[in-house]
């Protein structure tokens, strides 16, 4: 009983920025981490960015330095701030929320449904 939605996905060209945010709601007892994941045609899902309930960040290398993400914990939201865009960052952007509900005893993993993102060169 849990729902996790992203939105801000759209086209742009390269150099520009886009925001992207993701809400998770329902039965949610506690948050460990939000995150997002991206997935290119012909390739695996791959992390972009993560963080913890303290704040605390890790992002892939080749985001590093245009990529900011961010959460607030009152909402139950994350946000990615995307700069500096190339059109190798096209792909379909995914969600994930690793969370307690008050029915399971452990963490869960949960996705939202990925929104498109599209560089154009």
């Amino acid at each position: 009983q849990v729902q996790v939605v992203e939105s801000g996905g759209g086209l742009v060209q390269a150099g520009g920025s886009l925001r992207l945010s993701c809400a998770a709601s329902g039965n949610i007892f506690s948050i460990a981490t939000m995150g997002w994941y991206r997935q290119a045609p012909g390739k695996q899902r791959e992390l972009v960015a993560v963080i913890a309930s303290g704040g605390s960040t890790n992002y892939a290398d080749a985001v590093k330095g245009r990529f900011t993400i961010s959460r607030d914990n009152a909402k139950n939201t994350v946000y990615l701030q995307m700069n500096s865009l190339k059109p190798e960052d096209t792909a379909v952007y995914y969600c994930n929320a690793q969370l307690k509900t008050w029915v399971l005893g452990g963490l869960g993993d949960y996705w939202g449904q990925g929104t498109q993102v599209t560089v154009s060169s």
